[in-house]
């Protein structure tokens, strides 16, 4: 059987430890590039979306128009079924 060295699994401990810190490094440099080509691509689709969307343009054409004061619609009162009756007791 083999034995393990001292000098192999410390080399096996630094090559982590680099690989560590060097996907951090690249990281900050180019997780930002990546993520703004990502917010990008969606903002994109959505606006892409919304131009082929038929009631857009009507919805447009809305906004473009003053809007008449919407009436304040009150609540309608319940039905009452019925009175309330006070029962008393009888001995």
């Amino acid at each position: 059987m083999q034995e393990a060295s001292f000098n192999g699994f410390f080399k096996t401990i630094i090559y982590m430890i680099g690989f560590y810190y060097l996907i951090k490094f690249l990281s900050r440099i180019f997780l930002p590039i990546l993520l703004q080509k990502a917010v990008n691509k969606v903002q994109d689709n959505f606006e892409r979306h919304q131009n082929q969307n038929p009631f857009n343009q009507q919805n447009n054409q809305d906004s473009q128009t003053p809007k008449k004061e919407s009436k304040n619609f009150e609540k309608k009162p319940t039905k009452q079924v019925g009175d309330y009756i006070d029962y008393e007791e009888v001995e």
